[in-house]
């Protein structure tokens, strides 16, 4: 299992939200190709066959709770990434 698959695996078990690195929360939305844009401490990203815009903002060097969860639900709703598939 690669890192990219165990932290899509971590972020659908919904078991450790508060325990997400924002650089790899970025790194996995990039990976699910989806397009950044940064505007100050905001990171907005848009894909084209998704209809909502996820806006992320850092809390230290950690990911907050509530936008991993929201990350969770799109890879679900969209069945983004292999392990959503499944």
């Amino acid at each position: 299992m690669s890192k990219y698959d165990k932290l899509l695996f971590k972020i659908l078990s919904g078991r450790s939200d508060s325990n997400v690195a924002f650089s790899e929360l970025m790194q996995l939305l990039q990976r699910l190709e989806f397009e950044v844009r940064i505007r100050g401490d905001h990171h907005i990203f848009t894909r084209s066959d998704v209809s909502e815009i996820i806006n992320l903002q850092p809390k230290g060097a950690m990911a907050k709770p509530y936008q991993v969860k929201q990350v969770r639900d799109l890879i679900i709703r969209y069945q983004l990434g292999d392990i959503a598939h499944d």
